[in-house]
């Protein structure tokens, strides 16, 4: 199936099809198809740093680690999104054999000048819906900054704020490591 601009809305099926053929990725929503621009080379080496760090501190712990190419549904709402990291510990993941997953325990988007506006806003909004999420984590690829903002209950969330020499913790996951440790190679790209 081709996308077609006189085809203005898609149901989530149409789009899970679509998806799968795609050379390039799209978000999905409600109705929409949207495009995915490309990462910088910072944006690539923290994900990549942060998604090392991770596969090997939950190793046998029953959680998976999921990078930049799988996606969370969030069925409600009518959307899926493909944030740069997300953490599952629901057995109803883990078993499921979809192309999405629907019970984020953490999920991390890494910051670019075209997608902190909505990353911080309608994003997060919708990630609030998700019940299992506890944590949300921004990175900024500009800066050595880390935002970790923790869900205390349904409606509030507590912000945490790492710099420069700091020592980042996401309790959801009893994980900790130097900020530093994120921005490894980084530097030297600016």
């Amino acid at each position: 199936m081709a996308l077609s601009r006189s085809h203005s809305y898609f149901t989530p099926e149409e789009y899970l099809e679509i998806e799968k053929i795609s050379p390039i990725k799209h978000e999905y929503i409600q109705g929409q198809i949207v495009a995915m621009a490309g990462a910088s080379k910072a944006h690539v080496l923290i994900v990549g740093n942060l998604s090392s760090l991770l596969l090997n501190h939950l190793r046998g712990s029953g959680c998976l680690s999921y990078t930049t190419d799988m996606k969370v549904r969030l069925q409600t709402l009518g959307i899926f999104y493909y944030p740069d990291l997300a953490i599952t510990c629901d057995d109803r993941d883990k078993l499921s054999d979809e192309d999405y997953i629907l019970y984020p325990k953490l999920i991390v988007e890494v910051l670019s000048n075209s997608t902190e506006a909505f990353d911080r806003g309608d994003k997060f909004s919708d990630y609030k819906t998700i019940a299992e999420l506890e944590e949300y984590i921004l990175i900024h690829q500009q800066q050595i900054l880390v935002e970790r903002f923790s869900r205390q209950s349904e409606n509030l969330w507590i912000p945490q704020i790492y710099r420069d020499g700091e020592i980042v913790e996401f309790a959801s996951i009893q994980f900790s490591c130097p900020i530093a440790a994120l921005y490894e190679n980084v530097s030297q790209l600016y």
